[in-house]
């Protein structure tokens, strides 16, 4: 079985250091938090996910879910293992403290999430798409719906799902056929296909709530006529209690290649009665709640998974020997040296490496982003990390999930033909990291909404507001002799994006298709430029504790190295992903059909 070491030490470094969540006394509800609660609550986290989720990420891999009878019936242990999450209060950490949850910020959660989802990203599916009905109701439902069900998805007494895709309309929402009929007593009858729901029927539960986009009878054309509808498997009666079973059932389970332990249904909506969450027409917007929610904790998917890739993969080179070092033996009581003596070997894990403790430190500011646009104390304030958090979602979810598969393929390499046999893990967690390249939204789409929506829509306000917090970071440490090495890589790959950027806005407009074109390769640059910013971040942070003094100066050193590694390496990588968004847009948005 494979291993799983917390990042707890790295952790307590973001939240304590780089982000200083301890001292935000502008977020209500800050004050509340302290080092030693924290990290109580992600030690739970870590124990509860390496003792009891492991386990039966494989297993569950190979049993998979089975449609019986009409029921999904998921892999052994599941049901113990969901009870459990939930008796230990896992389920309520960062949910409204009015609903019996904890009201911890995004900024923990998001590594709870991490660590859920390296250790067995089939399991964390059931509680993380709950979480996201939560948010929606949360923001959106009446009053009448939060108390209906409210508590029970905070508890995960309840979950949740949401329904977008249908067959015949993928991304294109505008194509959309699932009808709502008002069927008295502010309740509406849904009738339609929902295709690829995750967690869409189980047995971990007595009821599952699902969030339904469909279209009343006189709504318009295009996605604004789509409504959203909460929509229980089992009705629930005034008093709270469970009445009948809704009409809605699971029609198929999808054959995948990976998350074999989360159920993926086809689900059927005949007549199944729903209440509206929000108001008439305006479901994409209410969903939109939910699905950046969703994005966010898609994006850690790619993270926690090229982590524990990576922790394996490590384990392995230093204990794998085979071959010996070009510069000569480096063990030679051994027949062979291992084989993290190997360059190659050495250029995998490095890259790993780089990226997992880059994009750890980027989704804890993106979640602390999130948590000011809620939590600030200043309006303005709260917008603007509002409009930041929607800027980046499209990297943490697009740039970080691309990047995390990468770095699974890498550590299954560096076990060679054993990374392609099924006992060792590796071959399971490209499975199953694939898929987050796909779906809510596949990367294409994320780079396309970067492009069109975040930076040419937004004139490329906030994108000046973020690249004013680089040259923020760079003039205040130029004079620094021991930040040179880190700002050079951060300064070139903040060009190349000024470059890139420039490039598409002064083209798009005369070609719309150079956006299309374009938009993949910028969004590289973009999410390579972010990971120099929180690197150059996170060097300026080590430097400076080292010369305050440090008991632990092992941890900040080996940081400067891994920032060091990631400039040389990672940051060089925007000049030619620019030249590419500057000499080829054109190449393919002219290039004859015919031709192909």
């Amino acid at each position: 079985m494979p291993i799983y070491q917390a990042p707890i030490r790295d952790y307590q470094f973001v939240l304590g250091e780089l982000l200083n969540i301890y001292q935000q006394d502008n977020l209500t509800g800050f004050d509340e938090f302290d080092p030693e609660l924290i990290d109580a609550v992600l030690q739970g986290v870590a124990d509860f996910t390496t003792d009891i989720m492991l386990p039966l990420n494989g297993s569950g891999d190979v049993e998979g879910c089975r449609l019986q009878e009409g029921k999904v019936i998921t892999p052994k242990g599941f049901i113990d293992a969901y009870q459990q999450y939930v008796d230990n209060g896992w389920a309520t950490l960062t949910c409204d403290p009015e609903f019996g949850g904890q009201g911890l910020p995004e900024v923990v959660g998001v590594f709870a999430t991490e660590m859920k989802t390296a250790t067995n990203m089939a399991f964390a599916m059931y509680p993380g798409l709950t979480h996201g009905a939560y948010a929606a109701i949360h923001a959106h439902g009446s009053d009448k719906l939060k108390a209906k069900y409210l508590e029970k998805l905070v508890s995960g007494e309840w979950t949740g799902t949401m329904n977008l895709t249908e067959s015949h309309a993928g991304t294109d929402l505008a194509l959309l056929r699932t009808k709502a009929v008002p069927a008295g007593e502010g309740s509406f009858a849904i009738t339609g296909e929902k295709i690829f729901i995750s967690s869409g029927d189980h047995d971990l539960t007595d009821n599952i709530v699902h969030l339904v986009l469909a279209r009343l009878p006189d709504a318009p054309d295009g996605v604004k006529g789509i409504s959203l509808f909460a929509v229980p498997k089992v009705l629930v009666n005034d008093d709270g209690t469970l009445g009948e079973a809704n009409a809605l059932y699971a029609a198929s389970l999808e054959h995948k290649m990976g998350i074999h332990g989360n159920s993926t249904c086809v689900m059927n909506f005949d007549g199944a009665l729903g209440e509206l969450v929000g108001e008439p027409h305006q479901g994409v917007r209410a969903m939109f709640t939910m699905m950046n929610q969703a994005r966010l904790g898609v994006g850690v998917q790619g993270l926690g998974v090229s982590e524990i890739a990576y922790q394996n993969a490590l384990a392995y080179a230093k204990d794998r020997i085979q071959g010996r070092a070009l510069s000569g033996a480096k063990q030679v009581e051994l027949a062979a040296d291992p084989i993290l003596v190997h360059g190659d070997v050495r250029r995998m894990l490095l890259s790993q490496k780089a990226f997992n403790e880059g994009t750890r430190a980027l989704m804890g500011q993106q979640a602390l982003w999130l948590d000011e646009a809620e939590r600030h104390c200043d309006p303005e304030q709260a917008k603007a990390a509002s409009k930041m958090a929607a800027l980046f979602t499209p990297i943490v979810k697009g740039f970080v999930t691309d990047q995390g598969f990468k770095a699974c393929v890498d550590a299954q390499q560096v076990f060679g033909g054993h990374g392609y046999i099924h006992e060792w893990g590796m071959e399971q967690f490209v499975r199953d990291s694939r898929i987050a390249m796909i779906y809510e939204g596949t990367n294409g789409v994320q780079a396309l909404d970067l492009v069109g929506r975040k930076i040419l829509s937004d004139k490329a306000q906030t994108l000046q507001a973020w690249s004013g917090q680089v040259k923020q970071l760079i003039e205040r440490n130029m004079t620094n002799e021991a930040m040179k090495p880190y700002l050079v890589g951060l300064m070139d790959a903040a060009g190349d994006l000024e470059k890139a950027t420039g490039y598409i806005a002064e083209n798009a407009a005369k070609n719309p298709d150079i956006i299309g074109a374009a938009s993949m390769a910028y969004m590289q640059i973009f999410g390579i430029t972010a990971l120099a910013w929180i690197w150059a971040r996170i060097a300026e942070k080590s430097l400076a504790t080292l010369s305050d003094g440090t008991d632990d100066a092992e941890f900040y050193q080996n940081k400067l190295s891994t920032a060091q590694f990631y400039m040389r390496y990672w940051a060089v990588q925007t000049r030619s992903l620019r030249k590419q968004v500057q000499a080829a847009s054109e190449d393919i948005a002219a290039f004859d059909d015919k031709a192909f």
